[in-house]
């Protein structure tokens, strides 16, 4: 039997919508809180049955399912734990055991992180730290319907302050906090009557004086006002009827906190605010939308200085209507919005979401996120509307439930630091994502880290809602002891950002370049010792060597890139009877060919129609090399000369001889045979480029027989001569070369 503390005035409105079966199993709910219930209050001070039955009547002004109802009734349940989940389970199912786990998780979260939005450095912190939470709440809420109960909990007791004219410290950090989160979330979601009750009632807390003001004023002249529009949408309307227009023509209520904030914001007195009197038109196409505005502005006088034609000139984020204002006979002005439906249905609930404009600098966007947003609002649209569908309303009803606990943000995840600040990651991320987001060197010198205060491994996957705490190397330990990153954090699974990872890396290249620089001072002052020359300013040698800083310089030497000889030859450059001979190591000067080279007698690899052994010459024209196409000349007294096939010299050979051209082709090549090329470089000349390009060929393992350098006007033409086993290490080498600072051209001869 049903409790008669249930049966009160009003049960019609909680019970708004729903089958008789749900009716019951709602009178169920609140019969098992019943005896919980009657003697306990919430943290507010409310009776704790008569904040349920204002949870679930808010939620039922939203249509809410039962289930959901449901969940607002058991949502004070004292000592809630992994038993009282299990007991709620039992009795109701698993269903609407979870939605009670997930507002109270909910709960408690915005409860410990709200408490850093005040104390924030600086209002850029705050207003961030906010959006955080705003997005937190979203992802946190594995079934959406946790933020309806939500939102319905928070707005249940701000009229509870209200009907108890409670002002204090309490009152106002709950409007604040309601101001910050609660109502830009309702915003968001599309449920206006929420955003619009709550941003109401938090300003009658946080500015008691401006809210009278607004409302003493809006109720003196609240007959008077919707009178006039009244007025005014039925002679629109009949307007409308005789042009043969169809369009629907309803008010606009202007909410206390809505005339506020466009007083702020203009600069207006509340006596020249337009949109105390507003009223939209709906109708089918853009030509409409025109013909309408010509016949409004027929009827009254048109304010030119209020006139937005967001139409032809759609706003950034896609939003469209037509905006203008009017004034009647007596002086009065009148707002008018013109739209169509497909304009409607965007600007409610499209990516262009009106949030993005209204919340302004707050915001972040995000196509995506703004994607999921708007399709969450479309699902609560479409319960409003087909609630009232007699015919499939079952399946209806239970296909909405589905969609809309399956429309979370499950791209990013919420963790908390210790101090409650809400930290935004990628999904997947680690400890290790985490602390290197806290700061670079929190990253470098994490050892280990605890989840909710258990230590866990440092690729354990972070779920919502964690407090994270990083367990770092001290100062002193990290100097002495393993510094830094370890190079597994690089692997599968330590990390899932990118960010996190380019600052694991960037951490081993400047460990590298330290060791590198070490490693080429000591071979400097080596070299100067035994010369005898350690009284030799180091930058000046640098310069003389062609490195603009000495970093450079000892970079080169430490990856053995650049030769000491070349240092022995600049430190004795006025002292040619003690300058070392060239060696054939150094970077800059031409050296001796490979024994394997074919100009040095090595095996050209080439058949000559399908034969080995046949004399061969690689043409100096062209210098083929493999895999070039190549074809032969029979040459008097010197055996077959090889060409490429694009060669001009060979075109010509052809045109006077043509019986002496023979078929070729490379046949299996020796690794270590080399063929020589000639490479043309045009540059701006400058101080080092010889030694760049020289790097390239001694990293890329091309033997340079031959350099050719000539300077004019600031220009450097340059000839190199280098052996290749295959064109593929040249293109390779080329590629690197175009890329030197000053290289205009690059090419094979």
């Amino acid at each position: 039997m049903v409790s008669q503390a249930v049966m009160l005035d009003g049960d019609d409105q909680l019970c708004a919508g729903l089958r008789a079966e749900d009716v019951a199993r709602l009178l169920q709910a609140f019969e098992f809180v019943d005896q919980t219930y009657a003697s306990r209050t919430v943290p507010t001070g409310q009776a704790a049955l008569a904040f349920a039955r204002g949870v679930v009547a808010c939620l039922a002004s939203l249509n809410a399912d039962v289930d959901t109802r449901i969940a607002g009734v058991l949502l004070e349940l004292p000592f809630f734990d992994e038993q009282r989940a299990a007991q709620i389970e039992s009795r109701f199912g698993k269903e609407i055991a979870d939605l009670v786990t997930g507002i109270r998780q909910l709960m408690r979260l915005h409860e410990t992180a709200s408490l850093q939005v005040e104390p924030a450095k600086n209002k850029t912190s705050a207003v961030s730290q906010i959006e955080t939470l705003r997005k937190m709440t979203l992802a946190m809420a594995t079934d959406m319907r946790v933020v309806l109960v939500r939102l319905s909990s928070r707005l249940t007791t701000l009229r509870y302050f209200a009907e108890q004219k409670l002002e204090n410290e309490t009152t106002l950090r709950y409007a604040r906090e309601s101001f910050d989160l609660y109502a830009p979330l309702a915003n968001r979601l599309g449920i206006w009557q929420l955003k619009w009750e709550l941003e109401d009632l938090s300003f009658r807390f946080v500015d008691p004086a401006g809210y009278k003001k607004i409302a003493k004023m809006l109720e003196e002249r609240r007959v008077e006002r919707e009178g006039f529009v009244d007025k005014a949408i039925a002679r629109l309307k009949s307007e409308l009827e005789a042009d043969g227009i169809r369009a629907e023509v309803f008010g606009r209520p202007k909410h206390i906190y809505s005339i506020w904030s466009k007083m702020q914001g203009k600069s207006l007195d509340f006596s020249r605010l337009h949109g105390v009197r507003a009223f939209r038109v709906i109708v089918d196409d853009v030509k409409s939308c025109y013909a309408v505005l010509s016949i409004v502005q027929n009827i009254w006088t048109p304010v030119p200085e209020e006139f937005d034609d967001y139409i032809a000139r759609p706003k950034s984020n896609g939003y469209q209507s037509l905006h203008t204002v009017v004034m009647a006979e007596d002086g009065r002005t009148l707002e008018v919005q013109i739209r169509t439906q497909e304009m409607h249905h965007f600007a409610e609930y499209g990516v262009a979401a009106h949030w993005r404009y209204k919340e302004g600098s707050g915001a972040n966007p995000n196509q995506q996120y703004d994607e999921k947003i708007a399709w969450l609002r479309q699902l609560l649209a479409w319960k409003s509307e087909m609630v009232d569908v007699v015919v499939g309303q079952d399946d209806t009803e239970r296909q909405w439930v589905q969609q809309l606990k399956a429309a979370t943000l499950n791209d990013r995840i919420y963790v908390l630091t210790p101090q409650a600040r809400v930290i935004e990651l990628p999904m997947g991320s680690t400890p290790i994502d985490f602390a290197y987001h806290l700061h670079s060197d929190v990253g470098h010198r994490c050892r280990g880290a605890k989840i909710n205060g258990v230590m866990v491994p440092l690729n354990t996957a972070l779920k919502n809602g964690q407090t994270i705490e990083i367990i770092t190397a001290k100062g002193e330990a990290f100097a002495k002891g393993p510094a830094g990153p370890s190079r597994d954090w690089l692997a599968d699974g330590y990390t899932a950002s990118s960010r996190t990872r380019s600052k694991i890396r960037a951490w081993f290249n400047a460990v590298e370049e330290a060791e590198t620089l070490s490693h080429g001072r000591a071979l400097l002052e080596k070299t100067l010792q035994r010369e005898g020359k350690t009284a030799v300013n180091l930058e000046d040698l640098a310069n003389r060597l062609g490195f603009p800083k000495l970093e450079e310089l000892l970079l080169s030497v430490g990856k053995d890139r650049f030769s000491l000889r070349l240092i022995e030859q600049a430190l004795h450059a006025d002292d040619p009877h003690r300058a070392p001979a060239p060696n054939p190591d150094d970077a800059v000067l031409p050296r001796k060919s490979r024994a394997s080279s074919v100009t040095q007698g090595g095996k050209s690899g080439v058949l000559v129609l399908g034969s080995e052994g046949l004399l061969t010459q690689m043409a100096r024209c062209c210098r083929p090399a493999p895999p070039d196409p190549i074809v032969g000349f029979i040459t008097r007294g010197k055996g077959i000369s090889i060409h490429r096939t694009s060669c001009k010299n060979f075109a010509e050979m052809q045109l006077r001889a043509p019986e002496r051209m023979i078929q070729t082709e490379w046949g299996n090549q020796n690794s270590d045979t080399v063929y020589p090329v000639d490479v043309l470089v045009l540059a701006m000349d400058r101080q080092g480029l010889l030694r760049d390009i020289s790097d390239i060929f001694l990293r890329e393992k091309i033997n340079v027989i031959g350099v050719s350098t000539q300077s004019s006007k600031g220009q450097a033409h340059m000839s190199f001569t280098g052996e290749i086993s295959s064109t593929a290490q040249l293109q390779r080498a080329l590629a690197f070369i175009q890329e030197v600072q000053g290289v205009q051209e690059v090419k094979r001869r």
